[in-house]
């Protein structure tokens, strides 16, 4: 048995994703506009010369957000090959991705299921992958509501 400050100790929840963006106002618009999240906090460090703008579905204490970081100087940046996707579940995947393709946003990947089946399941789940403005991965995963 773990004691109370044994377990606190133990990390307990993702709070955000931080991912680095070219222009701020285009990349809150499209994670406000296409995927339909809010801005829920700003910080700006004025001395740093940067800003933070955490976006989300909920609010910042309650579940993940990812962080938007704007350098305020002029910096290029490169993905790497580590980093993968954010994922987003969505309940109409085909009709999401039909709403974004009319917002003029790159559908990677159309709709439908993936191209493997879970080993133990068996299951495929209905996915998608779009790019937002600073070309980031996004997967949307079909979800259905319980």
């Amino acid at each position: 048995m773990h004691s109370s400050s044994e377990l606190s100790a133990v990390p307990s929840e993702i709070l955000y994703t931080m991912i680095r963006v070219s222009d701020l106002d285009q990349s809150i618009a499209f994670y406000r506009d296409a995927l339909g999240m809010r801005e829920l906090r700003r910080e700006t460090f004025t001395q740093g010369r940067f800003t933070l703008v955490f976006m989300g579905y909920g609010n910042a204490k309650s579940g993940p957000t990812i962080e938007l970081t704007w350098n305020w100087d002029d910096q290029e940046y490169s993905h790497g090959n580590g980093y993968g996707h954010v994922a987003i579940g969505v309940a109409d995947i085909f009709g999401a991705c039909e709403r974004l393709k009319g917002m003029g946003v790159a559908i990677t990947r159309a709709a439908g299921p993936m191209t493997y089946a879970v080993d133990e399941t068996g299951h495929r789940e209905d996915i998608a992958f779009l790019t937002d403005p600073d070309g980031y991965k996004i997967e949307l995963i079909a979800v259905h509501p319980t």
